[in-house]
């Protein structure tokens, strides 16, 4: 099967990092619902995903699309032990921020201001980059974050020591990690699929 190639229409693509609400377009045909059979809707584990196009296009490959999505939601849905979801988010928000995936920082952003409350801290990471001053706590977190995204090996036994002097435990810090690396290979695999949209009207 030939996959169809979709030109991108944008008339204003956002350029700049926000925590607004952001569309995003593949560049290649994704399924639409007519075409899902169960099979799918099992891999895209919540139903409700078939309607995104990001979700729509991964569902080709069912059986990756289900473990990348359980994947993701043990990260960041399982917070009974480790890292608050707030900071497992920050996690995901510095390494979309490196990255430059605006779509990524954009929802990742709004949940870490959703379950922090410092929308300004996290509105200044977006604005200033990831030397932004949030923090020792936060700082750590962006700081260990950014290097594991660069290149796994920059993660160093500074960025853990940094971590536990800011009061994270080992538990907190493998989710750290957790967020990051996930995060650093999502932001790729989105970037090399499509672009982000202005919010439908």
């Amino acid at each position: 099967m030939t996959d169809t190639i979709i030109e991108p229409v944008l008339d204003n693509p956002p350029v700049v990092f926000t925590q607004a609400h952001i569309g995003w377009t593949p560049w290649l045909a994704h399924l639409t619902e007519t075409e899902l059979t169960e099979r799918h809707y099992e891999a895209l584990v919540d139903r409700a995903r078939a309607k995104n196009p990001y979700f729509a296009l991964l569902v080709r490959d069912p059986d990756i699309l289900e473990a990348r999505t359980k994947t993701d939601n043990d990260i960041f849905y399982n917070t009974k032990d480790g890292l608050p979801r707030a900071e497992r988010e920050l996690s995901a928000t510095a390494a979309s921020r490196l990255n430059g995936c605006i779509l990524c920082a954009s929802v990742h952003s709004r949940f870490a201001s959703q379950y922090s409350k410092r929308t300004e801290d996290v509105q200044t990471l977006l604005d200033e980059g990831i030397s932004a001053d949030l923090g020792e706590r936060w700082n750590a977190i962006v700081a260990a974050s950014v290097a594991l995204t660069a290149t796994p090996p920059a993660f160093s036994a500074d960025n853990v020591n940094s971590l536990r002097a800011a009061g994270l435990s080992d538990e907190e810090i493998s989710d750290v990690i957790h967020g990051a690396a996930f995060f650093n290979w999502a932001n790729r695999l989105m970037l090399s699929l499509g672009e982000p949209t202005p919010p439908a009207a």
